[in-house]
């Protein structure tokens, strides 16, 4: 017993001094990210489009944690602006230890109705913005034999009726940095896999109608959700353990497991769930 508890201890990935870029960090998810790292005194790159809330949560950070904090806009469908990121924060702090993929845009829609542009900006922002980003980190986070990490969703391994566009992003996702861990097998670098399951935060507020409108209004019963802050302190966890795959709720867990075993009793339950939703798209 001893012997496990000091392989596990000498395995464990402290966070204290690590170098952590987190994208899609003004809100939600990725500001809880945030916060969570810089409490293990990690030190921080913070990317998003919304750039004056991004210097204001890095100033507040830095204050309260004593930590660096840099705040980088950053638009993670536009390849240039991943590649910019990846320079500041090897300018600011020479090194990259951990790449958080958190950027995420959702939608809702019908496939019949929604317009193609809808699922385009969705696997851009979705997909090739953690394209884009590992692309230009990997061989710093090679040298430091890092983690990337790529916050998915349970979307990922079940599509969601009214969602094509984002389950098809996480799939797409789950795929790349499945593929990714095979490939770096043998260099030491770690790859997570985050899943949580429906979360108490703006993706759903910010999702895009049929027409590419945000909603504005979540049409699902946030308060019975898992917060952001929780999501987070997973997710940290998961990178000091070095953990493979994260599925965060039993629902996600019961999920995975029928989709395996039981996938036409998944297509009844899945199609009910989102049939209750306020306004529901399914008749």
């Amino acid at each position: 017993m001893y012997r496990a508890s000091l392989s596990y201890s000498l395995h464990r990935m402290k966070l204290n001094d690590k170098i952590v870029i987190i994208t899609g960090a003004s809100s939600g998810i990725g500001k809880s990210l945030a916060t969570e790292f810089a409490k293990r005194g990690a030190h921080l790159i913070l990317a998003a489009r919304q750039f004056v809330t991004l210097c204001e949560i890095a100033q507040g950070l830095e204050q309260q944690y004593g930590i660096k904090a840099v705040a980088v806009q950053c638009d993670v469908t536009l390849e240039e602006d991943c590649e910019h990121l990846i320079k500041q924060a090897l300018t600011t702090f020479g090194k990259i230890d951990i790449l958080i993929n958190n950027a995420g845009i959702s939608m809702r829609a019908l496939f019949k109705d929604a317009d193609l542009k809808v699922l385009k900006t969705v696997m851009d922002v979705n997909f090739w913005g953690t394209v884009y980003c590992t692309k230009y980190a990997l061989p710093e986070i090679l040298k430091t034999q890092g983690t990337i990490v790529g916050v998915s969703s349970i979307a990922g391994y079940k599509g969601l009726p009214g969602r094509t566009g984002y389950s098809a992003s996480k799939f797409a996702m789950n795929g790349f940095l499945d593929a990714l861990r095979v490939e770096n097998l043998k260099t030491g670098i770690h790859i997570l896999t985050a899943c949580p399951g429906f979360t108490a935060s703006n993706i759903r507020n910010t999702a895009l109608d049929k027409n590419g409108t945000e909603q504005g209004e979540s049409t699902l019963h946030e308060e019975k959700m898992m917060t952001s802050d929780e999501v987070a302190k997973i997710i940290a966890d998961g990178v000091e353990n070095r953990a493979r795959t994260l599925i965060m709720t039993s629902q996600g867990k019961l999920t995975v497991a029928l989709g395996k075993f039981l996938p036409g009793l998944l297509d009844k339950l899945v199609f009910n769930t989102i049939a209750k939703e306020k306004n529901s798209l399914l008749k």
